[in-house]
């Protein structure tokens, strides 16, 4: 998901960079193509340093060790958006939540969850055209809005950070119905209006 993302930015002339743990080991051919260019994938320090917005967009696995990197660093003039969804449970945790405290109450926004960390497998026909938006009201939000539509997605906001349950269920509920249909095949949600 992060690449994709990263090269959705890149081709509407973003300046990109992607922070990557210690011990990243590029296995995929795009992420090795992306390290040829030593200003693209730095650690997560430098990365962060560097960064106006920050898009969290790895494996629960390595959520923590993101929130503690990002713990060290004055986030007052960053954005954080959250792309990620914590596993399906019935206690209903959100990563979003989560990491918010873990900042100390650090506006985070959470934005392309929907996508999922699998994107763009996931999507192999290009037909998600649009992610879903939360987060409190203000000049980052309107950032973040700006920041979805240069990504080539249609930006559909859902409200305060309250609303991050939410958005993480509604991956969640996608992911169940395809369980159930006992397919290979991925199932999205497309937001019409009437």
């Amino acid at each position: 998901m992060a690449a994709a993302l990263g090269n959705k930015f890149l081709s509407s002339d973003t300046s990109v960079i992607f922070g990557v743990r210690e011990n990243f080991e590029a296995k995929d051919i795009e992420w090795k193509i992306l390290g040829k260019h030593n200003d693209k994938v730095l650690g997560f320090q430098d990365c962060i340093r560097k960064s106006d917005y920050i898009l969290i967009c790895c494996e629960n696995d390595h959520l923590l060790q993101v929130c503690e990197i990002l713990a060290g660093f004055d986030l007052e003039h960053k954005v954080i958006i959250d792309c990620t969804n914590a596993p399906f449970d019935n206690g209903l945790s959100c990563n979003t939540v989560w990491i918010r405290q873990y900042l100390n109450g650090k506006s985070v926004f959470k934005a392309f969850n929907n996508l999922g960390m699998d994107y763009p497998n996931s999507d192999v026909l290009g037909l998600i055209k649009e992610t879903y938006y939360c987060g409190e009201e203000g000049t980052e939000k309107l950032k973040v809005k700006k920041l979805i539509e240069k990504s080539g997605f249609r930006p559909i906001d859902a409200g305060s950070s309250q609303s991050a349950f939410l958005l993480e269920a509604f991956f969640h509920l996608s992911k169940k119905i395809a369980a159930n249909k006992k397919e290979k095949t991925e199932y999205h949600f497309k937001l019409i209006t009437v």
